[in-house]
């Protein structure tokens, strides 16, 4: 779709105007009323809000994702009925409500993305079928209201990322067998950030070749979700993770900014801005990941920052993105650009990994824990077995 910003009209614009004023986000929703709905400041501005209420990127741009979350936000569970649709699946926050409430009343509806997808189905036919309803996979009014009957009973709770949690300590503390899906950014012909003749796309590759030998080294299966010229859509990547029944997912990119002086280190984790839905899991290891990367390379530290983004979504494991500084800003290129620096990177990744599995059993000081001590452990294990 065309990118809208501010100065554009049209029906477009008209459209938006609408869906932020039935939102409580924007005052007036039609605009001027000498010509075109124009997206003028106050637009940007309440665009800019949703966004963050979103855990967007908030940059006043209606871009693929944000037309696709305010289409979303339009919907209200009871507004239709919703049922699974292979070739073309319902999306919207009738979905997201229905996810979570069948989540609060103990039936795996999987991790609530807003998609009615198999899984969803699944769990609505069970609660269907434990309430005496028509076991149609379907919800319509008799679905909807017996879920609105036990509203006053059952509340709150995150059983899915309680799974996740428990997955992980499931697992255990070694590395070798845990699959792991490192995703290189951009790719092909799009080769994201460009500063100074250097390309993200090939930044992010050289890095997942390193962490991908290390992981490997341990025994892990390290996957890479593209080629060295290939590059897949985001949701192609997020099915191939969910397809190969990956335990992790690490995507890796280098950021811009219009000012050169921005810099430093930041990890994103799926999670809806609020603060109410979130990968508890997918938080931990951002947390583990930005630690060691401050401790050990000395960049800015951005944070960790819950987002929507289709990479984090759409996968069905633990799924983090990192971006290892900005190519825009001259010391993070030049450090970038050193091969040790980008092995200094990989080794504070994979101890980041190793952390997430030892939950705290025989751990060392952030920024300490070295790879050979990493294989060290791995083998004293394994010949305790």
């Amino acid at each position: 779709m065309q990118l809208l910003r501010r100065g554009d009209t049209g029906p477009a614009v008209a459209e938006i105007r609408a869906t932020l004023g039935s939102l409580g986000l924007l005052a007036d929703r039609n605009g001027t009323s000498t010509g075109e709905p124009v997206f003028d400041l106050p637009v940007e501005h309440a665009v800019r809000a949703f966004q963050q209420q979103r855990g967007l990127t908030s940059d006043g741009i209606v871009g693929p994702a944000t037309y696709r979350a305010l289409t979303d936000a339009r919907r209200k569970l009871g507004d239709r009925t919703l049922a699974y649709l292979m070739s073309n699946q319902l999306t919207g926050d009738d979905v997201f409500a229905l996810q979570e409430r069948l989540l609060e009343l103990g039936y795996d509806a999987g991790r609530p993305d807003a998609i009615f997808g198999r899984q969803t189905e699944q769990a609505l036919r069970s609660f269907q079928r434990e309430y005496g309803l028509t076991v149609d996979g379907i919800c319509g009014p008799a679905t909807l209201r017996a879920l609105r009957q036990l509203a006053p009973k059952v509340r709150g709770g995150r059983p899915v990322f309680l799974r996740e949690e428990e997955s992980v300590r499931r697992a255990g503390p070694r590395l070798r067998g845990k699959r792991i899906v490192i995703d290189p950014g951009h790719g092909g012909q799009d080769r994201g950030v460009m500063a100074a003749g250097v390309a993200e796309a090939d930044i992010a590759w050289d890095l997942a070749r390193r962490l991908e030998g290390r992981m490997v080294a341990t025994g892990m299966e390290a996957l890479l979700s593209r080629g060295a010229q290939a590059c897949p859509a985001d949701g192609e990547r997020a099915m191939f993770a969910n397809e190969t029944a990956a335990d992790l997912f690490i995507s890796l990119h280098v950021d811009a900014h219009e000012s050169p002086q921005a810099s430093g280190v930041a990890c994103y984790h799926w999670g809806n801005g609020n603060g109410t839905t979130t990968s508890s899991v997918g938080e931990m290891l951002a947390g583990f990941i930005q630690r060691e990367l401050v401790a050990r390379t000395g960049m800015l530290d951005c944070h960790i920052m819950p987002k929507t983004w289709d990479i984090l979504r759409l996968t069905k494991c633990p799924a983090v993105r990192i971006e290892v500084g900005y190519l825009t800003n001259p010391e993070d290129r030049r450090r970038l650009l050193d091969p040790a620096f980008r092995d200094v990177v990989a080794e504070g990744i994979l101890i980041a990994v190793k952390r997430l599995y030892l939950l705290g059993d025989g751990d060392q000081p952030t920024g300490t824990f070295t790879f050979q001590d990493l294989l060290a452990y791995e083998l004293s294990k394994a010949e305790t077995a």
